[in-house]
């Protein structure tokens, strides 16, 4: 039996939203909402004649009750704090053993900050609370066009560009590279892999021209690999600006599939993301992969700006829930 948390993200956003909407595609699975009843009461009552949500009634929701006020549309000190108190109560019944995994909705960091929780973002506080020290963003989408599955990994994700060059090391891309190999393997049950990796610099260096790193160390590790997992085949160091060509054909053509790999390793947050945004915005979802348990979340932010209209997309969130289903039922063998 599956049974996974959903937590509403920021009040102040488009969570509850989107998860009103998106239970109305998953009425007979295990799924429990984390968050303030009365909020999504609210929700629920404002939006509804407006567009079609599942009725709170209907649903099972651990209440927080955290009792503060909230304002649709602005994210602030008491939606911070909020949104903390739902990640960690999923986060602490999940480790408890009542749920299998974590879906959660968009928080913003600047409130988290403003409650004095100093965190880069959701995935940290997953990883610090279960006690995981290698963890990976994997971002997940399926063209609805050709079926193929674009999987694309963050080597360093929420820290400064000045700062990439120093943290990027041999060690981290060697842990990122067993994260995926396990990910791959086990979590959707590949036996053989073909993985792309993005140089750092334009052109991949240009043999030591435009930045040294990708001949220092980043080929001969990738050729290591090589040797040591033939079923784990690496292809890189690919120039970052013509990487991505292929993936969009497989994304948009039928015909082109075969020109896709298994999963892309991107060095830094925006050379991954910008092109997974592009092609998959309403279907990308981004998993933490080497947890203890499943997180999954859609891959978008707040939406302040909409919050309160009823136009907010879930598309991304139904992804991410279904691949949160999709993932436990493999876990426990079904």
């Amino acid at each position: 039996m599956v049974k996974l948390a959903i937590t509403i993200g920021d009040p102040a956003g488009i969570g509850t939203e989107i998860i009103l909407k998106a239970l109305t595609k998953f009425p007979h699975n295990h799924l429990t909402v984390v968050g303030d009843r009365s909020i999504i009461t609210n929700t629920y009552n404002q939006l509804k004649s407006r567009t079609h949500l599942a009725d709170p009634d209907s649903l099972d929701i651990l209440d927080t009750n955290t009792q503060l006020q909230i304002t649709l549309g602005e994210g602030n000190q008491n939606s911070g704090a909020a949104s903390f108190n739902y990640l960690d109560t999923a986060i602490a019944q999940t480790l408890a053993g009542k749920f299998q995994g974590i879906v959660t909705a968009p928080i913003a960091k600047s409130a988290w900050k403003l409650a004095g929780h100093h965190y880069p973002g959701q995935t940290e506080l997953l990883a610090e609370r279960s006690g995981t020290k290698d963890f990976g963003m994997l971002f997940v989408a399926r063209s609805p066009y050709t079926n193929w599955i674009m999987r694309t990994l963050l080597a360093t994700v929420h820290i400064p560009l000045s700062q990439v060059t120093k943290v990027l090391t041999p060690e981290l891309i060697e842990q990122k590279l067993e994260l995926l190999k396990r990910s791959l393997f086990t979590d959707f049950k590949l036996t053989t892999a073909k993985v792309a990796i993005a140089g750092l610099n334009p052109h991949s260096g240009e043999q030591g021209q435009l930045g040294t790193e990708e001949q220092e160390w980043l080929n001969p590790l990738i050729q290591s690999w090589c040797d040591l997992y033939p079923n784990f085949q690496l292809t890189g160091a690919i120039p970052p600006d013509t990487m991505w060509v292929n993936p969009g054909q497989a994304w948009h053509n039928p015909t082109q599939t075969h020109l896709g790999y298994d999963a892309y390793l991107a060095l830094y947050h925006d050379q991954g993301l910008i092109p997974v945004k592009l092609l998959a915005f309403d279907q990308a979802v981004n998993t933490t992969i080497g947890l203890p348990f499943i997180r999954t979340s859609p891959d978008h932010g707040t939406a302040f700006d909409i919050a309160g209209q009823g136009i907010a997309k879930s598309e991304s969130l139904e992804a991410a829930i279904a691949l949160a289903i999709d993932l436990a039922k493999t876990s426990i063998g079904n």
